[in-house]
């Protein structure tokens, strides 16, 4: 009786599958239903988990006629066709197991007649059809040799609760199948195997589990056990399992907010990807997957690390450098390129004006020069709108066609070495530019770094910076500003205009340590000092060289004194511009000579200090021969010399210099700068240092002794360290040595005069004097430069109280006395 029921059991299995085959799909519940019963009763283990799956399947195909093998959440469709369970039980082997794991698919059979007859009793709810597997599953445990259609089971359960979207109970299922023994499978069934739980996982959602699972397929493939690795088939199950560790291959994923996944993880699999392309012999890919690995996990390396995958970038990288290109795949994925941005690290760029003496100005005109946009309506928000995005962009300096522009990139080195930056230089659109590449070497783990990249234009127009170019070890990387987070600018975008020429300065004077500052902020170029006399005049030779591409063609020259508080007499700077146009227009790589003529005439008088020096109250003039001059060399008196013996050592030595500065400015142009009204300035600062010469200590005259003649005494002394000789008019030269002061006798004539007062007594007699000094120029023609109009200028400055008696003097020797060169 028990072996009767077994084999009526195992009947009723075995016509319900083929009930299930043939798509009656009621026949087959019933004869599943029938063999459970038959089969429990007698404890036949191994078909009765068989015929509970049947039952299983049977209801699945009526709950779900899509089949289990689509998307996950298909919904039933009314009227549609049936899904058949394709699993006759699989011979044992090789054959047998690669159908194991197929999908259940549809075999386009007809719905039953009577499907809804009996469906309340026979079919499975959704939650039996779970509890059945649990249970088919237990009982396909019991025995060794059954794994086989124990982990199908698995598999068709998981797959049923996907459609059910419970998640948690498919991952117990699928706990199980990993555990499942199954003896001699080959290594391709073992890459199956591992592919299938991977799929699973990946339906259920458990991403993470899913590329696990994958990456042991990948690690199959090249298991030590296989004659030839399928180092292919590793290196494409390896990219699918990139999702799974929330890794892109995209650099770009990296630069935006925190970094995702597990670090140490990533830094895995992209060594394994490493390591799979150069088994693959693709050195190309070698160098793509280190660049990326170095790129995105440089924070989470250690200073170990960072040497190794170096070292092993520039090994890769001398057989096939890194390039910008997208490497494209067989199966066409593509792998974008991985810039360096991170070696070295730029914090900031900043676009450079030219130097001072270069920056183009534009020539003032009538018409506003700001007016960009020809509209005719004065004003239009729509135009207002653009000129505003285009201000925050846009620089307020211009660069110069074919001369050298300056970017600033402010970079620091995150590296435990130096790094070496080789070939790096600029990006830039709009306008022809030729970047000049550079080379910097950055110490280990250094601070803010200042670098300066340039470059030269070739035509006019706007110019913007994209950013910038290196090479490190051995990966040529371009690096986009707006790929950089945290980069501060002032704009990249700046006009170029045409080419304006280049003036090179040269004078005959040595460079001065005193740098001017103009008031307009302008800087000075070059500074030049020299020392001179009071009265003396020396000229200023400056070479006019182009060395720019453009001939120069106009040229303006002005001088402005500065920073003086002193009164000049005369003309400080004079020249002759005529002389130096003649030599224009000037071609590049020639030069024009301009020269300027420097008279310093200040006033020395009013010095309480040097006057004291200066006293002689014991010189007497009474007796003395009125033709011949009297000498006396002044001693200073002692207790009016300084009490620090190094102050002044020796006669003379008064340390009383006055200072001069000018600068004198060329402003210049040509070319197809000159044509759009452009020009450049460039400034020379001239710093004088201007040493007292002659004083006139004292002056008097003496009685007339004619109606025509007069005669006037000065005490002439020399403050130089030099020998002088004075020259007056119808007198003898005078020759004074280094601190002497002698008394010289001038002979005025006295014209029209009755008599020759010392000094006027009241305004009348002044006034007089005065009126027949007007009348006597005009009937004899003569210029105010006689001995008589130095007396009467002196005597009526003094009355009148506009100036001291030492300045009209000092003021008048420059004007009127001429001084012989200075024999030094």
């Amino acid at each position: 009786r028990h072996y009767k029921k077994r084999c009526q059991g195992r009947m009723r299995k075995h016509v319900g599958d083929l009930c299930l085959q043939a798509g009656m799909l009621q026949d087959s519940l019933v004869h599943y239903h029938m063999a459970v019963e038959l089969l429990r009763s007698v404890n036949d283990f191994l078909w009765l988990g068989a015929a509970l799956e049947g039952l299983c399947s049977a209801s699945v195909i009526y709950h779900y006629p899509g089949g289990t093998g689509g998307k996950v959440g298909s919904r039933r469709a009314q009227g549609g066709s049936l899904s058949a369970e394709a699993g006759n039980r699989h011979r044992p082997g090789k054959d047998g197991i690669s159908g194991l794991f197929c999908a259940l698919t549809s075999n386009g059979i007809n719905a039953d007649t009577s499907a809804e007859i009996g469906r309340a009793k026979n079919c499975l709810s959704p939650e039996d059809i779970i509890e059945k597997y649990k249970e088919a599953i237990s009982y396909y445990g019991k025995y060794k040799n059954a794994g086989v259609i124990e982990l199908e089971a698995c598999v068709k359960a998981v797959r049923v609760l996907a459609m059910q979207k419970r998640s948690m109970e498919a991952s117990e299922f699928l706990q199980n199948a990993v555990y499942i023994n199954l003896r001699q499978l080959s290594e391709e069934e073992k890459i199956q195997r591992y592919s299938i739980l991977s799929e699973l996982y990946e339906r259920i959602g458990f991403h993470r589990k899913s590329a696990f699972f994958k990456r042991i397929a990948a690690m199959q493939c090249a298991a030590p056990s296989i004659p030839e690795p399928g180092w292919r088939a590793c290196y494409k199950l390896l990219l699918e399992t990139l999702p799974g560790y929330s890794l892109s291959l995209d650099p770009q994923d990296f630069s935006k907010g925190t970094h995702r996944g597990w670090a140490a993880v990533q830094m895995r699999l992209l060594h394994e990807l490493v390591y799979a392309s150069r088994r693959m012999g693709n050195p190309a890919l070698c160098v793509r997957h280190l660049s990326f690995l170095l790129q995105t996990m440089l924070d989470f390396l250690s200073d170990q690390e960072k040497k190794d995958v170096t070292q092993s970038l520039e090994s890769y990288t001398a057989k096939c450098p890194g390039t910008m290109e997208v490497i494209t795949l067989p199966d066409g994925l593509k792998l974008p390129p991985v810039p360096f941005t991170k070696l070295p690290i730029v914090k900031s760029v900043k676009l450079l004006n030219l130097p001072t003496s270069l920056r183009p100005h534009k020539m003032k005109s009538l018409l506003g020069q700001n007016v960009s946009t020809k509209s005719p309506f004065i004003y239009s928000p729509i135009i207002a709108h653009s000129r505003g995005e285009e201000r925050n962009k846009k620089i307020d300096f211009q660069w110069v066609q074919g001369d050298v522009c300056e970017v600033q990139l402010m970079v620091y080195n995150p590296m435990p070495f130096e790094l070496r930056v080789e070939n790096m230089g600029l990006l830039t659109t709009g306008v022809e530019f030729e970047s000049l590449p550079a080379a910097l070497s950055l110490p280990a783990e250094s601070g803010l770094y200042p670098v300066t990249l340039v470059g030269v234009p070739q035509t006019t127009g706007q110019i913007t910076v994209n950013g910038y170019h290196t090479s490190v070890f051995g990966v040529f990387s371009d690096c986009l500003l707006d790929n950089l987070p945290g980069v501060k600018t002032n704009g990249c975008t700046v006009e170029v205009i045409p080419a304006l020429p280049r003036l090179q300065i040269s004078t005959s004077l040595p460079r001065s340590a005193h740098t001017l500052q103009p008031s307009s902020g302008d800087e000075i170029s070059t500074n030049v000092s020299v020392q001179l006399y009071n009265g003396e005049t020396q000229q200023l030779i400056i070479k006019l060289e182009n060395i720019g591409t453009e001939p120069l063609e106009k040229l303006e020259v002005t001088a402005k004194t500065v920073n003086t508080k002193e009164k000049l007499y005369g003309d400080f700077l004079s020249w002759n511009l005529e002389d130096t146009l003649c030599q224009f227009p000037l071609k590049p790589g020639k030069i024009a000579t301009f020269v300027v003529n420097i008279k310093v005439k200040l006033d020395f008088s009013c010095q309480e200090n040097l006057l004291q020096d200066l006293s002689d109250d014991g010189i007497s003039v009474s007796g003395l021969p009125l033709s011949s001059p009297f000498r006396q060399v002044v001693k200073p008196r002692v207790e009016t010399k300084p009490l620090n013996p190094q102050e002044s050592s020796k006669v003379g030595d008064f340390s009383h210099v006055k200072t001069l500065e000018a600068i004198l400015n060329f402003k210049y142009s040509g070319g197809p700068g000159h044509a759009e009204g452009y020009y450049r300035n460039l400034a020379l600062g001239l710093h004088v240092e201007v040493e007292p010469s002659v004083f006139f200590t004292r002056i008097s005259t003496l009685p007339a002794t004619s109606t025509r003649q007069c005669h006037l005494l000065l005490d002439v002394f020399n403050s130089t360290e030099h020998e002088l000789t004075i020259s007056a008019r119808n007198n003898e030269d005078l020759i004074l040595h280094a601190g002497e002061c002698q008394r010289m006798a001038i002979q005025v004539d006295k014209f029209n005069f009755e008599s020759f007062p010392e000094s006027p007594t009241d305004g009348a007699q002044l006034a007089n004097a005065k009126q027949l000094e007007e009348e006597r120029q005009q009937a004899r023609g003569l210029e105010i430069n006689s001995k008589l109009d130095i007396c009467w200028k002196i005597i009526s400055l003094k009355r009148e109280g506009e100036a001291s008696v030492e300045g009209v003097l000092n003021q008048l020797v420059l004007e009127h006395l001429q001084l012989a060169p200075l024999q030094w």
